[in-house]
């Protein structure tokens, strides 16, 4: 089973250069599904379920997403109503939508699963024990989950907790690209970060001028998604068709030149 995940889509651009991007990698990689983390898809922060549909019809399958799930309410009812798209696993059981998905791949069944960091972030349920309720209640061996968090030791120390059962975490969030991508010594694939789907010349895909101005005075400034030269990060994950575990991990990057 070879799945095909796209980072963090940022904004317009992100969908731009994604938009670019997928026939290609369709054509060249041969994944069986495709999956992104989409929960900046829409002005940079959020989705709606209008960008949503957009990429479903490039083709990607299934959205996992993060801490900005919650900024763009017009998604509420779809997180309810669509089995595609899932929030953090470790967010309140009150809170709209679920945190896994199950997708039917080359007669199996893939079980997705989102899960937010706590180090430097929002208020979450413990990740570790959550996967382990998930897990207990699972049917299949094939299971991808991605881990939205801040600290890299905290992402780290996950994937080594689920090693041997979970088939692949990959890490979303910081969207810069991690080189340490491998396969842990009970068939886990694991990388820190996949990156980003955005901005090339940017600020994790925001306008850099407020965004360095943030940084030199202290003060608030509203930074909007970056326009300009696009790049386009993501993993490719093989997995055994039988026992789920990893068998490839590979990192993807494309970038557009200006214009491009």
């Amino acid at each position: 089973m070879r799945i095909l995940f796209l980072a963090d889509i940022v904004g317009r651009t992100g969908r731009q250069a994604v938009a670019k991007t997928l026939p290609e990698w369709r054509e060249r990689y041969a994944p069986d599904i495709i999956l992104a983390n989409g929960e900046n898809a829409a002005g940079g922060k959020g989705i709606t379920a209008a960008v949503m549909h957009d990429l479903l019809a490039l083709g990607i399958a299934g959205f996992t997403t993060g801490n900005h799930i919650w900024d763009k309410n017009d998604i509420y009812p779809t997180l309810d109503a669509d089995p595609r798209i899932v929030r953090p696993a470790n967010y309140s059981p009150l809170a709209p939508g679920k945190g896994v998905a199950h997708f039917e791949v080359l007669d199996k069944t893939l079980a997705v699963i989102s899960l937010a960091g706590r180090i430097f972030m929002e208020n979450a349920d413990c990740p570790f024990r959550k996967f382990d309720e998930i897990y207990a209640q699972l049917q299949t061996p094939f299971v991808f989950v991605d881990f939205h968090g801040e600290a890299t030791s905290e992402k780290a120390c996950f994937a080594y907790y689920v090693d041997g059962r979970a088939s692949a975490v990959v890490g979303t969030h910081t969207h810069v690209q991690t080189a340490d991508e491998r396969i842990l010594p009970n068939g886990t694939a694991f990388i820190t970060d996949a990156g980003m789907c955005g901005a090339l010349h940017s600020s994790i895909g925001m306008e850099l001028e407020p965004s360095i101005r943030r940084f030199l005075t202290g003060m608030p400034a509203k930074s909007d998604v970056a326009k300009g030269a696009g790049v386009v990060c993501g993993v490719l994950i093989d997995l055994d068709r039988t026992t789920g575990k990893a068998l490839g991990i590979q990192r993807l990057q494309k970038r557009f030149t200006e214009g491009s």
